[in-house]
Parts: structure tokens; C-alpha cells; sequence
């Protein structure tokens, strides 16, 4: 995929499951009927903003969503239908360690959707648990083999979460080991998966400060001659200002091709829809609104934009 893939992928993401169990509907497993009907709701308003972004103007073949199979099969298969680029994660959600939902039967799974691209969500800190990290890792390029040997293409999600240890180093200060240490393990932790086996076609990175930082990624991601290999910024769930500032840095550095935002969109637009405060109708103009200036922040900071203006 990567090495045809020249304009930027806007994912519109909402695979999350205990974000919304937990944190829109205050519910934990075994899931009522009524919590699993209204999450299943909750999805079809965000494919909704999708689809109203993409009748606005923007451009269909890089609108995609990121949705799971647990809740939005049916989104799931409009998007096929709508031909909209579609992601799905293969992962067990809320997990620290990296399994897969399905168990052995993930390729299954992967083939009764086909989706455009297969993800994963790993957190993965090299100076971590080395047996945990072990595990994932192998567990991560048999997925990563198959899904090669099936010409499928694989997105890949890491976070690099702090130990205790290197977050006390910056006195529990999240955004300073964010900005001084996490670019560096990230790169760190691509280069141990991509030893191990674990061969994506796109990275996609928690948001970067400087553009010195993103390069490097996109070095490292791009080593031992994976030149088709491309990176996305992820929102991260992060206040509108933060992904504001990570597009920006991303779009100016070649290598990245676009972003996967979620929560960032559509969690406050879901609230007030589940509080009576807006309609269904109402609640996916907002998240559409907001994708579509998120996707104008990132075309308007690419290089290829400066240079037509000059």
C-alpha cells in the first residue's frame, strides 16, 4: 500500500471500545442490551460526520475511518459499500499486553471483512518489561508474516508508555518525558519490532513537538530499505490545540502521510448528545465540522502546499 500511497490517509478514528463502555456510558462488561444498542448508535453518528465531511468536500479516497468489529460491523460494512478507506484493529481492547480479539481465529475475522487496512494498538517501552515485550513481539510478526503473505497492509498503533522509573526522572512531569525521552524510545521500539519481524506499512506515532523528532522516526521507520514504509500522527485523546500542533509538525516532514484522530473529534459532541443537549443529526455535523478543519490544518502545513503558493 505504502509505496502507491502518495496523498495523505485522514482516519477518522472510533475502534475504541472501553473509551466508550467506561467513559461515554459508565458501563463495564457484561454490557446491557441498552449500553450496546447506544454504542452502536454512537458510531453510526460518527460514520454519519464521516460521510458529511467527505459530501462537504472532503476527498473520499482519504476520508477513512478506523472502526472494530465489536460495535460497528454494520459502519463497518457501509464503509465497504460507500467505498470509504477502511481500518480495523485486530487487538483485544484495554490491554497492556498486546493479544489478539479473536484469539487464533484473527485471520477469519480479518477475511469476513476485508478492510483497507488491518491495526493494531501495541504499547511497547523498550526499556520496559523485557519478557512482556518479548511476547508481543512474536506474537506481533506472526500477524505481521501473514498479513504480508496476504498482501494486506498493516497499521500499526504504538504508544510508549513511561516506566515509573523514567517518569520520576522528570519529577512525574508527563509532558516533559513526552517532549525530552518518549521520541527517542519510540524510535527505539520501532527498531526492536522491525528485529523481531514486525514489518508494518504504516507507523502510526503519538503526536511529536519538533520536526528534528519526526524525521527521525520516519529514519528509523524507513531503515534497512523500507522506503515505501510512511508514518500518521495520532490524536491521542489530547486537547484541540496539542493535535493541532502535532499535524502541523507532521504534514511539514516528509515520510508522514497523514493522521488517525478520535476521541479528539467526537467524545465532547457525544456527551452533550447523550446528556439531550443535541441531536443525532446536530452531534455528527459537530464531528464533522471538526474533522474537516482537522484535515484542512494538515493539508495547509504539507510541503506541497508552500510550494504551489510560492
Amino acid at each position: 500500500m505504502a509505496s502507491s500511497y502518495e496523498t495523505p490517509l485522514y482516519l477518522l478514528a472510533f475502534d475504541h471500545r472501553s473509551s466508550f463502555e467506561r467513559g461515554l456510558f459508565g458501563a463495564t462488561p457484561p454490557l446491557s442490551p441498552e449500553v450496546r444498542r447506544g454504542i452502536v448508535k454512537a458510531k453510526q453518528t460518527i460514520f454519519d460526520a464521516n460521510q458529511l465531511a467527505v459530501a462537504s468536500g472532503a476527498p473520499r479516497e482519504q476520508a477513512g475511518v478506523l472502526v472494530d468489529e465489536e460495535f460497528g460491523s454494520a459502519v463497518a460494512r457501509q464503509s465497504l459499500e460507500a467505498g470509504v478507506p477502511l481500518a480495523m484493529p485486530v487487538e483485544r481492547s484495554g490491554q497492556d499486553e498486546f493479544d489478539f480479539q479473536y484469539g487464533s481465529r484473527f485471520a477469519e475475522h480479518i477475511e469476513a471483512f476485508d478492510p483497507t487496512f488491518v491495526k493494531v494498538l501495541v504499547r511497547f517501552n523498550p526499556e520496559g518489561d523485557s519478557d512482556l515485550n518479548h511476547r508481543q513481539t512474536e506474537r506481533l510478526a506472526c500477524l505481521s508474516t501473514w498479513l504480508r503473505e496476504q498482501h494486506r497492509t498493516f497499521l500499526f498503533e504504538l504508544l510508549v508508555p513511561a516506566t515509573t522509573a523514567q517518569l520520576d526522572s522528570f519529577e512525574g512531569h508527563q509532558q516533559d518525558y513526552d517532549r525530552r525521552l518518549r521520541p527517542q524510545l519510540a524510535g527505539e521500539a520501532i527498531a526492536s519490532l522491525q528485529a523481531g519481524g514486525v514489518e508494518p506499512d504504516i507507523w502510526k506515532i503519538e503526536g511529536l513537538d519538533s520536526k528534528e523528532d519526526a524525521s527521525a522516526l520516519v529514519r528509523q521507520a524507513r531503515s534497512g530499505g523500507r522506503g515505501h514504509v510512511v508514518c500518521i500522527v495520532l490524536g491521542r485523546g489530547a486537547d484541540w490545540d496539542s493535535v493541532v500542533r502535532w499535524l502541523e509538525v507532521g504534514a511539514s516532514v516528509p515520510g508522514f502521510a497523514g493522521f488517525a484522530v478520535g476521541r479528539t473529534l467526537w467524545h465532547d459532541a457525544l456527551v452533550d448528545n447523550l446528556a439531550g443537549r443535541s441531536s443525532d443529526t446536530e452531534t455528527a455535523q459537530v464531528i464533522a465540522d471538526r474533522y474537516r478543519k482537522l484535515i484542512d490544518v494538515y493539508d495547509a502545513a504539507a510541503p506541497r502546499k508552500a510550494e504551489a503558493a510560492s
